[in-house]
């Protein structure tokens, strides 16, 4: 599922740079069903958006998964230029 999470965030929101890590492991035995999942994404869509509204663009790319095989998924969001500003890093070669 983490890669089909990757791939559908890729496309829709043109994202230049998506980290996604399962965290389900550490949720074992407490009932969720589902899984859940902590992830960067970085796109130009997010220019000009508050951090709720990108969030929010974010969990519609997602859809109907987060009825179903996402239980939780924590997710901060950035432009390219936020996140060359923050880390460093050119989001079309990775970290």
């Amino acid at each position: 599922m983490q890669r089909e999470i990757e791939q559908r965030l890729q496309e829709t929101l043109d994202a230049v740079h998506v980290e996604v890590e399962d965290e389900s492991r550490l949720h074992a035995g407490h009932g969720a069903t589902g899984g859940h999942y902590r992830a960067v994404v970085v796109s130009e869509r997010f220019a000009g958006l508050s951090r709720v509204a990108a969030q929010r663009l974010v969990y519609a790319a997602l859809g109907e998964w987060m009825d179903g095989p996402i239980h939780a998924f924590a997710v901060r969001t950035f432009t390219p230029e936020q996140w060359r500003a923050g880390s460093g890093a050119d989001p079309a070669r990775g970290r």
